[in-house]
């Protein structure tokens, strides 16, 4: 009777093992698929952070129309993105960046400085090189990342990324061409 109660003992002790084996091994693709895409979802939400805010100063400096328009297109396509990947983030609990990073801070004291043309044109310039690094960024995710849910997500998002770097590099080209044109008239 003891030695068949030990095999029992131990046979719970094996099973109890094994399936914390399991759990275990749960945690730890959890913890992975965490991990696989923590670097990408901090520098997103850095991005996201700072379009926005950007965004938002442009629609207090600006007085050209069209830099207004695309500032207040910025400020709700990348708020509809904050959002989603916030909702993502808490889903998988995985950290957000909570401020812009430091080349975007200097970036906004810069533009706090500006005034006029001279905003318009570094704030155009900084939406370009913002955005030629996010699509690349996206990019890179929606064929790499090991997140599906990221991964999916980057894809999803890229089309408008890749918008907002079209009309930026549109718009930066107008207002290199009218300093052009400026310059030509004064020769």
């Amino acid at each position: 009777m003891n030695r068949m109660r030990m095999l029992v003992g131990l046979a719970m002790l094996g099973a109890l093992g094994w399936l914390a084996g399991l759990s275990l091994g749960a945690e730890d693709k959890k913890e992975g698929k965490n991990k696989a895409g923590q670097e990408f979802a901090q520098k997103a939400s850095a991005c996201g952070l700072a379009e926005v805010n950007l965004s938002q100063l442009a629609l207090v400096r600006t007085r050209n129309p069209a830099v207004r328009a695309f500032a207040q297109h910025m400020v709700a396509d990348h708020t509809k993105a904050n959002t989603e990947l916030l909702e993502i983030a808490n889903r998988q609990q995985i950290p957000l960046a909570k401020t812009m990073d430091e080349k975007h801070q200097k970036l906004t004291e810069k533009l706090s400085k500006l005034e006029g043309a001279e905003f318009d044109r570094a704030y155009m310039e900084g939406m370009l090189k913002d955005h030629e690094e996010a699509v690349k960024l996206f990019e890179d995710e929606s064929k790499d990342g090991k997140n599906e849910t990221l991964k999916k997500w980057a894809g999803k998002t890229l089309p408008g990324l890749k918008k907002h770097l079209e009309s930026a590099r549109d718009m930066s080209k107008k207002d290199k061409d009218k300093s052009d044109t400026r310059k030509d008239a004064g020769k």
